[in-house]
């Protein structure tokens, strides 16, 4: 008995061919088919005789069997002709009433048709199947459809069993069984008869392909239509189009900065390319054009205005991460972008910048094209132009630039602020050995000549400028402030040169002449030396209302120096004392005190004896204040917390982080009598925000900003502000300074407008000289900074020659400005503050008279005893809080545990030979001495200038 078919098939590869093959009396030649292999596929009763010998196929023989058995089994057929009668061959059924040619595999041989299960067959003489269709349980169809298939050697062969229709007909590949078989599903399930056609005499096979012929079909009109409307669309507009002739096309673009009334001109930014020299071609030295095509169009004289590999080019660089030779745009397609179309993305701005291209190479030479496209172009540095890029990097005529200076300018085109070699030289120099290559390959340099260039040094950026006449006076510190807003608002600079921008500032033009105004008649014969800055904020919006930082506008501004600020940063210890919930009416001892030989005394050894921190604040009692700090949680941190909460930043770009020590260190307690540094704009910012009931704005100068076609690039509206600080704290202090402008030397308001304002001093060294006086203050809208200094630290003297303090010119300053912009407004009123530990505002304090000791800044004893005699100056016995390595400092309280009186010490002058305050600084321990010019003196090495009142 043969083994049964396993299902492999044997396509004469030798590599499966798996299945039996055998001479012994198993195995039945019957089942041979029409393909040359042979497919036995049910197991023979054990009694059923055997086959007469099928005729020998061709090629077999020795050595011919195509199979991988080796020679032919034994029982074949020998070769030669057939022996005797031809035997019944049944040929392939046909489906099912179809007539149709015998469904095929993917490979070009017929399959058999799916069929009932059948169990062993018993052949008749004839060579029929008997039983076929009841075996299987098909019913009276499968016997009809076994007893239909006429003899194999009927079929109609070419060659030895080989049916005509073998290759012709075969069965397309992924047909199921049901279309190889011609039945449907319900009749395979029901066991019925044969099936009738489909209606219409279509296949099942037409049917299957209909809908992906539909897809291919529009997919087809889909891609013509796609070729048809652009290239019609581009007919169109290369009809309809107009290109200027050359020398029609000017780019001149000023931006404007405008006051806050939207009409009054503070200034203009007017490019080159607004007064530009225009070059002929000529003028251009030959190796600076071919340093422009290497970087931006290789093929400039041969393209027709546009390239279609330079897009795919450019698309190709950009995934491989390569330097691309001028993008996907020819230099033509650059300059119709510029001039004439816009950058603007959309597919209609790219198909005017298509057809213009090509009609500008028909009707323009080359020449023409290239010197337009030279002569506009922007190269960074506010430069448009060749011309005016050979000033800005070079400041030389173009005609002088050489090959090295050439390929510098081409190779910024690219990218004009990022490749300029002052904010990136290793960008600029890979840009322009990328250029000098590029021209050797086009045979424009010689390769010996380009081994030895260099990079050329170009000019500094710092000595450009636009030319702006209004940069010459106050106003042009405001341009600078503005345009560098500008930028961190992400308007680029090309934007600014190109788009005629319209600037709406919020420099109020009367705030703006007020404040200009009361410098200059204030300052007006004083020394020459002398400089100030002025900064006044709305506290409602942040909006900076005038700016003053000198009167050179290309010069120094001081507005945005670092500068100590002396007493005034008082304010913000009080701040921090009412934000723990100490009130105005706590009380402290004023009188001078020693600690570990530091001295702190008072301006010319002024005392309230023991009074309320709102007396010591109007008063500015150095002794008072620093008691205060020693009591509070954090001590100084606490203070430098509170000042960075009001409106301090804690890092200014150029000067780095703010109130800490050089080494990075936390503040020392001379922080709050101002030894550390702050700018203008920032204290006016922080007392706005105390102005404000706490709530802090962020300084700022535009308000809104608007293009030539009117698209609106910035507009900040009205800004909800931070609530920093709470109401009542702020509200407290702004009680505690109420008092204060009157106290100073008179400097109420006009009109008896209420105000709320705070001096300051800082000492030069331990010289007994001022060096930066102050006076910050503010109504409810508005909030103004004075400074007063000089540009080499010199000590500050009047046109008198006495000391200037923050009482003096800063005041007289700051009152003018005030007066002059509020004048013709409503008085307002302060907000009524809540209490804090159960004290509101400034408590009822009837000050004893004051008593001053007399001030030692000489060693020159006085002319004339004092009048009333000072208390004598404390010596806190240490305690166990430590501000130094080995230093420390008494714990804060109205009676200190234990005083002495220093021996031999004079009331208010210090022990140590340093001075005032700057506990640390300079690598000294003494804290600041003095309000207003303070004459204590501080021990170790003196700093470089102490802070007093």
């Amino acid at each position: 008995m043969t083994t049964p078919y396993d299902g492999s098939r044997d396509d004469g590869a030798g590599a499966g061919n798996d299945r039996p093959r055998s001479d012994g009396p198993g195995y039945d030649d019957r089942y041979r088919d029409d393909r040359d292999d042979y497919r036995p596929r049910h197991q023979l009763p054990d009694d059923q005789p055997p086959r007469p010998p099928m005729p020998p196929r061709r090629g077999d023989g020795p050595g011919q069997y195509r199979g991988s058995y080796g020679p032919p089994p034994q029982g074949r057929p020998p070769q030669g002709p057939p022996q005797g009668p031809p035997p019944q061959y049944r040929a392939p059924r046909p489906a099912y009433g179809t007539g149709e040619t015998p469904p095929r595999y993917d490979d070009g041989y017929r399959a058999r048709p799916a069929g009932p299960p059948r169990g062993p067959r018993r052949y008749d003489d004839t060579g029929y199947i008997a039983g076929a269709g009841a075996v299987g349980g098909a019913g009276a169809a499968g016997a009809a459809y076994s007893q239909a298939r006429p003899p194999r050697d009927d079929a109609p062969t070419s060659g030895y069993g080989r049916g005509e229709y073998d290759r012709d007909d075969r069965a397309p590949s992924g047909r199921d069984d049901r279309a190889a078989s011609g039945r449907d599903e319900d009749s395979s399930r029901s066991g019925g008869g044969p099936t009738e056609p489909p209606s219409g005499g279509r296949t099942t096979k037409t049917a299957k392909k209909s809908p992906w012929r539909t897809v291919r079909r529009t997919a087809y009109a889909l891609v013509a239509l796609g070729l048809i409307v652009p290239i019609l669309a581009f007919m169109v507009a290369y009809v309809i189009e107009d290109v200027p002739r050359p020398g029609d096309i000017k780019t001149n673009q000023v931006a404007t900065i405008l006051a806050s009334d939207g009409t009054s001109v503070l200034g203009t930014v007017v490019p080159p390319e607004g007064n530009r020299t225009d070059v002929e071609i000529g003028q251009i030295p030959e190796h600076v054009r071919n340093a422009v095509l290497s970087a931006e169009d290789r093929d400039f004289y041969s393209n027709p205005g546009f390239s279609v590999s330079g897009f795919a080019r450019a698309a190709r660089d950009n995934v491989l991460g390569r330097d691309s030779a001028g993008g996907g745009s020819t230099i033509t397609q650059q300059y119709v972008k510029n001039a004439l179309v816009g950058s603007e993305r959309t597919l209609t701005r790219k198909m005017r910048e298509l057809v213009i291209s090509s009609k500008m190479a028909r009707q323009w030479t080359k020449d023409d094209i290239l010197a337009a496209y030279l002569n506009t172009i922007y190269f960074g540095r506010g430069a448009y132009g060749i011309a005016a890029a050979s000033k800005a990097y070079f400041d030389k005529p173009v005609e002088a630039l050489s090959v090295e200076e050439g390929a510098v300018l081409a190779a910024i085109i690219q990218q004009p602020s990022g490749l300029d070699p002052e904010n990136n030289p290793v960008g600029a120099q890979s840009r322009w050995n990328y250029v000098l290559d590029g021209m050797v390959t086009m045979g424009a340099l010689d390769q010996g000549a380009r081994s030895a260039m260099q990079y050329p040094a170009t000019r500094p950026l710092a000595s450009v400028n636009s030319g702006d006449a209004t940069d010459a006076g106050p106003n042009g510190l405001i341009k600078t402030q503005v345009l560098r807003e500008l930028s961190s608002s992400g308007i680029s600079e090309q934007d600014l040169n190109t788009a005629g921008l319209q600037i709406t500032t919020t420099i109020d033009p009367q705030d703006q002449q007020a404040a200009i105004d009361a410098v200059n008649s204030n300052m007006e014969g004083e020394p020459s030396e002398l400089r100030t800055a002025s900064v006044s904020i709305d506290p409602r919006t942040g909006a900076v209302k005038s700016y003053y930082g000198g009167a050179d506008g290309r010069g120094f501004d001081f507005a945005q120096s670092g500068l100590q600020t002396g007493s005034s940063f008082k304010v913000f210890g009080l701040a921090a004392a009412l934000d723990q919930g100490i009130p105005l009416s706590q009380m402290y001892d004023s009188s001078p005190l020693t600690v570990n030989g530091i001295s702190i005394g008072n301006v010319e050894g002024e005392s309230c004896g023991t009074c309320t921190i709102a007396e010591a604040l109007k008063r500015s009692l150095n002794t008072s204040f620093y008691r205060l700090q020693l009591g509070l949680d954090g001590g100084p941190q606490a203070v430098a917390d509170m000042a960075h909460r009001l409106g301090i930043p804690e890092e200014v770009e150029g000067i780095g982080p703010t109130l800490t020590e050089p080494n990075g260190a936390g503040p020392n307690n001379g922080i709050i009598l101002g030894q550390y540094q702050s700018r203008v704009i920032d204290m006016a910012s922080a007392y706005a925000t105390l102005a404000a009931s706490g709530t802090y704005h962020a300084p700022h100068f535009v308000q809104r900003v608007v293009t030539a076609d009117g698209t609106v690039l910035l507009d900040r509206g009205t800004e909800p502000g931070e609530q920093r600080v709470d109401p009542n704290v702020a509200d407290n202090v702004t009680a505690a300074m109420r008092p204060i402008a009157g106290y100073s030397n008179g400097h109420n308001l006009a009109g008896g407008r209420p105000s709320a304002a705070k001096t300051g001093t800082a000492q030069l060294g331990d010289t007994g000289e001022n060096k930066d006086a102050w006076m910050v203050g503010y109504t409810p809208s508005l909030a103004t900074a004075v400074w007063v200094g000089t540009e080499q630290g010199l000590p500050l003297r009047n046109v008198y020659g006495g000391p200037i303090y923050g009482s003096g010119l800063p005041s007289d300053i700051w009152k003018d400005t005030l007066d002059g912009s509020l004048e013709g407004t409503e008085v307002e009123s302060f907000p009524a503050p809540g209490a804090i530990a159960g004290q509101a505002g400034v408590p009822q304090y009837s000050a004893p008279a004051p008593t001053r000791a007399p001030v030692a800044t000489t060693s020159e004893a006085p002319s004339a005893p004092p009048t009333t005699e000072a208390p004598p100056p404390q010596v806190v016995v240490p305690s166990q809080v430590e501000i130094l390595p080995g230093i420390t400092i008494p714990v804060p309280g109205l009676a200190p545990a234990a005083t002495t009186t220093a021996p031999g010490a004079e009331p208010g002058a210090g022990a140590g030979g340093g001075t005032g305050a700057g506990e640390g600084t300079g690598g000294g321990a003494g804290a600041g001495a003095g309000a207003e010019g303070g004459a204590g003196a501080g021990a170790g090495q003196p700093p470089a200038a102490s802070p007093g009142g």
